[in-house]
């Protein structure tokens, strides 16, 4: 069993990993690891480590790493960080591979490990991400605003329209706003999904164009929910995707 982390911009999530079962998950704020080394989440997390033999993180936060690795270290248990220079099994198709996103290499590793390729993954954050494997490798891949970041941006950048949160965006009836609110419900929700159907109907043809295998499409992240609901037949929701694949690319160290 592993501990894996996936260290985000504003949280950073965990769980204990046995091949695809994934169990104990939760959530602890990053910026409890700016300031030097966290005992809270060290404390948070010890009394889950009972059976697990290693730590798996990745991490899209630079300037916290040092210090999570200094909470980490109490438990004598080797530590794994997965970087695109450690990322064995998985060839990197891609002009600057140090660009790529640490959280979407474990994805891509969990999809090439128990999925097979070609392979879409939408990961569904702060940022909306796809990222194309095929047999060549990791090839690159596709990021846009996330539902957070439209509903935020709209809200700071006028002075009349209000804040709206993910939960508003939910089960949109109509097509005309019938308030402000309404109209701005409909112009995420809606526009939203068009654009994510938008990007994956132009990676398919891509892909189609070459002469590939039709892929599989995996989803990932918290904000799936809000996709139009026949995204439910469009891909496979794999809920921990990432922290899977942490678990996997230690397994390939050793």
């Amino acid at each position: 069993m592993i501990l894996s982390i996936d260290v985000g911009n504003t949280s950073s999530h965990y769980g204990i990993v046995d091949g695809q079962t994934v169990t104990d998950t939760g959530h602890f704020p990053t910026d409890g690891f700016r300031g030097g080394e966290s005992k809270a989440f060290a404390a948070l997390i010890e009394p889950l480590l009972i059976g697990v033999t290693a730590i798996s993180f990745c991490s899209v936060v630079p300037s916290i790493n040092a210090h999570l690795e200094a909470s980490l270290r109490r438990f004598n248990l080797p530590i794994f960080h997965l970087t695109y220079k450690s990322c064995r099994g998985l060839d990197l198709a891609y002009p600057h591979p140090e660009e790529i996103g640490q959280d979407r290499l474990a994805n891509a590793i969990a999809v090439q490990q128990y999925h097979g390729v070609p392979a879409i993954i939408l990961d569904m954050g702060t940022a909306v991400t796809f990222d194309i494997i095929t047999s060549a490798g990791y090839e690159g891949g596709i990021i846009a605003p996330g539902l957070a970041v439209m509903t935020r941006y709209l809200h700071e950048q006028t002075a009349l329209l209000p804040e709206i949160s993910e939960a508003d965006l939910l089960n949109v009836e109509g097509a005309i706003g019938k308030s402000t609110v309404h109209a701005m419900r409909l112009g995420v929700a809606v526009g939203f999904s068009g654009m994510v159907d938008a990007l994956l109907a132009r990676i398919l043809t891509d892909l189609k164009t070459r002469g590939e295998a039709e892929p599989v499409v995996l989803s990932t992240g918290g904000s799936i929910a809000n996709l139009t609901q026949d995204w439910a037949q469009k891909s496979l929701f794999v809920k921990d995707l990432t922290l899977m694949g942490l678990a996997v690319a230690f397994g390939r160290q050793v």
